[in-house]
């Protein structure tokens, strides 16, 4: 089985390699990876879609289907063990938005993708709607010969963010809505306004929505992100759906879902924002 059709088979929609040291990397995250895999020489990195189409919700579209970070890993897992037959002997360390590598730079060296101004990486026909994993190797690999390319620059995204997260360089975290949805403790006055306007209590979609290259994006064929499969979709939360539980019950319940990992006290404030603003 070839390369192609090792990742072709785990769902990706688009893959490529680059080489380790021409990655640019904190240097107590570089000691991270190389504890991770010893003498590492390359990386494999990949997308996978995820988008179920636009249909009303208060989450954000990469939250309603199964936790990605699972669904990836599983995915990646597959591939491994098929690296590990096509290369005996070497290491194969699966990773996804929890690995001490920085995704995008890695597809940006791959030449995986169109690397939009708004950070994220766009797979044709899927658009922005993927989710990045990668495999990290002492497997010698190279980068691609032409890195990816930015986007058209056309300005979209950074007109329609309703904090100006994307107006500065570098991009502004503590003005992004997708962050102020999961931030804990004490808000400004002007970070409520913003979640009280907000129309979702989890994430942010604006910048995708908006993004020329997402106009005619395609559904995601993979079942476990867009809840054709065992896990049912869920465009929304409400109050009552949060009512009465702990942090124990509410990740029992939740667990499997992107959004799980901070807890309900989040959710609630949120939807109380919008309760305000009603």
């Amino acid at each position: 089985m070839t390369l192609a059709e090792i990742f072709a088979q785990s769902g990706a929609a688009m893959w490529g390699t680059c080489a380790f040291d021409e990655l640019n990397m904190e240097e107590n995250r570089r000691a991270q990876a190389l504890s991770l895999c010893e003498n590492a020489q390359g990386v494999f990195v990949a997308a996978y879609p995820y988008f179920a189409g636009q249909r009303p919700g208060n989450l954000s579209l990469y939250a309603r289907g199964e936790d990605y970070h699972r669904v990836l890993l599983r995915r990646l897992n597959q591939v491994v063990l098929s690296l590990q037959e096509l290369y005996p002997g070497y290491r194969f360390v699966p990773g996804s938005d929890n690995s001490p590598l920085d995704e995008r730079q890695c597809a940006r060296l791959a030449g995986v993708g169109i690397h939009g101004k708004n950070g994220l990486v766009i797979v044709e026909p899927y658009g922005s709607w993927v989710f990045l994993g990668t495999i990290l190797t002492d497997l010698p690999l190279p980068s691609a010969a032409v890195p990816a390319p930015d986007c058209l620059n056309c300005g979209a995204c950074v007109r329609a963010c309703p904090g100006g997260a994307l107006g500065a360089q570098p991009f502004d975290e503590s003005r992004c809505l997708s962050a102020l949805t999961q931030k804990k403790g004490a808000l400004s006055p002007e970070e409520t306004a913003l979640l009280a306007a907000h129309p979702l209590i989890w994430g942010c979609d604006i910048c995708q929505q908006v993004c020329p290259y997402n106009q005619r994006a395609v559904c995601s064929p993979l079942p476990d992100l867009t809840g054709s499969g065992d896990l049912p979709y869920l465009d929304s939360l409400t109050p009552e759906d949060l009512e009465g539980l702990s942090n124990r019950t509410f990740r029992a319940k939740y667990g499997d879902r992107a959004f799980a990992w901070r807890g309900p006290a989040v959710l609630r404030r949120n939807l109380e924002l919008k309760k305000q603003q009603n």
